[in-house]
C-alpha cells in the first residue's frame, strides 16, 4: 500500500472546502462566516463522519481514510473524477475502476458532427457503442436511428449482421474482427462493472464461434487510426482513412472517414453527400 501524503492531503481538503458555498450543497447561507466556503463541521455532516475525524485530516494527522470515506468526502466536496482520483492517490489508495462507460456526448462534440456535412463522422464509446453520428456517417454506414439503442454497437453488428460485415473488403474482415475484439477486451478490463460491456461479451460468446476464438486469444489493443476499404452499394468501393481521436475526459472516440482530394474515393464521398442515405441498402 502506498504512503499517505498527509501534508498534501490536508492542503487539498482545505483548498476544496473553501471552494464550495453552502448554497451549492443545500445548506442555509445566513450568518457571518469567518472563512470562505464550508465550515469543517458542515463537510463532516455532508460526508457522514465525525467532526473530530475530519479536523484531524485537515490538520495532517489521523488514520488513513478508507475507500468508503474517500468517496464520502469526494461527494461532500463535489469533486470531479480527476479530483477524486487525485484524492485517492494522496491517501495512498489508488482509485478503483470507473463505474461504467460514459454514454452522454458533450454538446460541443455534437456541434462538431453537425458542422462536418461533407465528412462521415461519429462518436463511439470505449466498447464501440455508436453514441452519435452525422448524416454522412448514416449515408456511409447505415442509419443507426433505425436500430434500438442497445444494438448500436459496431462490434455486435460485425459478428451478428452479415450485411454489416459485407460492407468491408473481404480481405480486410479478419483483421477488422481481430482488432475489434482486442478493443473490446481493453474496455471490459477497464469497466468491469459495466453491465452493457459484460452483456455484449456474453451475447457474442453465445452466438459467434469466431468471437469466442478471438476472445480466447487474449489480444488487447486500443482503437487507432487506420485505413478501411468500404464497399458501398450505390457509390461503389471507397478507400478511406479512418481517423480516431480520443476524448480522455469521457473515454470516447470521435471517428472521421476521409479521402485524399482528387481520388476516386473523394469523388465518391461527394456523390454520397448528394444521394444521402435515402433508400440505400446499407444497414448496420
Amino acid at each position: 500500500m502506498e504512503h499517505v501524503d498527509r501534508a498534501e492531503l490536508a492542503a487539498f481538503l482545505r483548498r476544496w472546502r473553501a471552494r464550495i458555498q453552502p448554497a451549492d450543497v443545500g445548506l442555509p447561507t445566513g450568518g457571518r462566516r469567518r472563512t470562505p466556503g464550508l465550515r469543517r463541521q458542515e463537510v463532516a455532516q455532508l460526508a457522514g463522519m465525525s467532526v473530530e475525524y475530519y479536523i484531524r485530516l485537515e490538520q495532517g494527522r489521523g488514520p488513513r481514510p478508507s475507500r468508503q470515506m474517500i468517496g464520502a468526502i469526494s461527494r461532500a466536496l463535489r469533486l470531479s473524477d480527476a479530483e477524486r482520483a487525485h484524492l485517492h492517490h494522496l491517501v495512498g489508495e489508488p482509485p478503483g475502476p470507473p463505474p461504467g462507460l460514459a454514454r452522454d456526448v458533450r454538446p460541443g462534440v455534437l456541434h462538431l458532427l453537425d458542422r462536418l456535412d461533407d465528412t462521415p463522422a461519429m462518436v463511439c464509446s470505449a466498447a464501440r457503442d455508436v453514441l452519435a453520428w452525422n448524416a454522412m456517417a448514416a449515408a456511409l454506414l447505415g442509419d443507426f436511428s433505425t436500430l434500438p439503442p442497445g444494438e448500436r454497437n459496431t462490434i455486435r453488428q460485425l459478428f451478428t449482421d452479415p450485411g454489416a460485415r459485407a460492407r468491408y473488403h473481404p480481405a480486410d474482415v479478419e483483421q477488422i474482427a481481430l482488432r475489434a475484439v482486442a478493443d473490446l477486451r481493453v474496455a471490459a478490463a477497464r469497466y468491469p462493472a459495466d453491465r452493457g460491456v459484460r452483456g455484449l461479451v456474453d451475447r457474442l460468446s453465445a452466438v459467434s464461434a469466431e468471437f469466442r476464438e478471438l476472445w480466447a486469444r487474449q489480444d488487447v489493443e486500443v482503437r487507432r487510426s487506420t485505413h478501411k476499404r468500404i464497399l458501398h452499394p450505390v457509390v461503389g468501393p471507397l478507400d478511406l482513412d479512418c481517423e480516431a481521436l480520443h476524448d480522455p475526459h469521457s473515454d470516447q472516440w470521435i471517428i472521421f472517414y476521409t479521402a485524399a482530394p482528387g481520388t476516386p474515393s473523394h469523388e465518391a464521398l461527394r456523390l454520397l453527400k448528394v444521394v444521402g442515405s435515402q433508400d440505400l441498402a446499407v444497414r448496420e
